[in-house]
């Protein structure tokens, strides 16, 4: 189950730490209300158990993970839900923080902006949407697009990671402005 913590459990660790940190920076209160789409094996969520008031609402596409992420995490309140297609089910206003780690990795842009979409609607007003995705202007990333670039090359049927740049994130602005 090593690729559902993303490496050696220390590593799984040191990011879930590093996400907690910036959802910090952002403004995470105590009582703060988490959608954290995209959960997987509950990174993030194992961090954000240390927050007895926090509520906690993680989903995901892929069972295993939602089944390991359920059997790690002690807090009976914080919930993992299997979802499909990009549609979230919560109600309107209803979060503070929606979190999309890793997501946008792995959507075309069309559905990343349409998840964008839904997470105005969840969010209550100057709530906020935390979000990470490669770009191309960030040479580190680099070696991950050269291995999808051998992927095309190879037509082989499985995992893709796309790239944006931070100007394609900026022309979506109106979305941020509607409403």
């Amino acid at each position: 189950m090593s690729w559902a913590v993303g490496g050696p459990v220390a590593t799984f660790e040191r990011i879930g730490v590093t996400e907690h940190s910036l959802l910090d920076m952002y403004g995470l209160r105590d009582d703060s209300r988490v959608l954290d789409i995209g959960c997987g094996a509950g990174r993030l969520a194992r961090q954000l158990s240390r927050r007895p008031r926090l509520s906690y609402h993680g989903i995901d596409v892929v069972p295993e993970l939602l089944a390991y992420a359920r059997r790690k995490i002690s807090r009976q309140d914080f919930k993992f839900d299997l979802v499909s297609g990009n549609t979230i089910p919560l109600p309107d206003a209803s979060v503070d923080f929606v979190i999309l780690f890793s997501v946008f990795t792995h959507l075309l842009h069309e559905e990343s902006y349409v998840y964008l979409e839904q997470c105005r609607r969840v969010l209550v007003p100057g709530g906020r949407v935390v979000f990470s995705f490669f770009e191309f202007a960030t040479p580190s990333h680099w070696s991950v697009f050269d291995g999808n670039v051998d992927w095309v090359r190879k037509r082989f049927m499985g995992h893709i990671n796309v790239f944006m740049h931070r100007d394609d994130i900026r022309l979506w602005r109106p979305l941020r402005n509607a409403g």
